[in-house]
């Protein structure tokens, strides 16, 4: 099982939370065709992914050009650990993703 919750910009308090229990692949993004909906003008349509892989475990995959970053820096894809928190677009809104998986 996994979550994702959206932080308060300012003060980091979970505003949004998804469970997810046996989902490969969670989409995240402006769309409504996405697993996590966020209404903000910098997240893109489709935005972000977080993938399961046997070999590498769960990986965030940035697929905007308007960019996905942890500690400030963009990413391409990144391995998850527990807690990590990523922001959508350089000012959009800051995602934790909670990762006590047994996938």
């Amino acid at each position: 099982m996994s979550s994702a919750i959206v932080l308060n910009l300012v003060n980091s308090i979970p505003v949004q939370n998804w469970t997810f229990i046996s989902e490969d692949i969670i989409r995240i993004g402006r769309a409504t065709d996405n697993h996590v909906v966020l209404f903000s003008a910098v997240v893109s349509r489709h935005h972000a992914e977080i993938r399961w892989s046997e070999v590498e475990g769960w990986q965030l995959v940035n697929i905007s050009t308007n960019g996905t970053y942890i500690s400030g820096e963009a990413i391409k894809t990144m391995n998850l650990t527990e807690g990590m928190i990523f922001r959508l677009a350089t000012s959009g809104p800051k995602i934790q993703i909670k990762v006590g998986l047994d996938s």
